[in-house]
């Protein structure tokens, strides 16, 4: 259901209020310090991985078994990476598998556009209105 003006108004007015009064609070309900904190974790992680590369190559001259945990910590760090990169791109949330339709992925969204203003154009010849 769509707000109206004087509803949308108002709903910006307290959001302004709310990001005077408390601009922490404000930050966490709107999931912006969660994406932080996730973006930092995959920096992290990127850093993590190349840290794993050079012990990886160090151990080849060192010890085979130095080289063995430097994969794993590349390992780590590559799945640990991926998990946080992926929450920062859906804005915070954790991936939960559903029962029901998937969301489309970026290459399905402008057919399922075009399809809704196909289905739109349909609906209004049917109603009698204009092309």
């Amino acid at each position: 259901m769509a707000l109206s003006e004087q509803e949308r108004k108002l709903l910006e007015q307290l959001e302004a209020s709310l990001m005077a009064e408390d601009p922490k609070l404000a930050d966490t309900l709107s999931g912006n310090a969660e994406v932080r904190v996730h973006r930092r974790r995959a920096a992290f992680a990127g850093l993590g991985f190349v840290l794993g590369i050079l012990v990886l190559l160090g151990g080849v001259q060192v010890h085979w078994t130095v080289s063995v945990l430097g994969f794993l910590v590349m390992l780590a760090s590559a799945l640990v990476g991926i998990g946080s990169w992926r929450r920062v791109g859906d804005g915070g949330q954790p991936a939960r598998p559903s029962a029901g339709p998937s969301k489309p992925t970026p290459s399905q969204e402008p057919t399922s556009d075009f399809m809704d203003r196909l289905e739109e154009r349909w609906r209004r010849r049917q109603e009698g209105g204009d092309n």
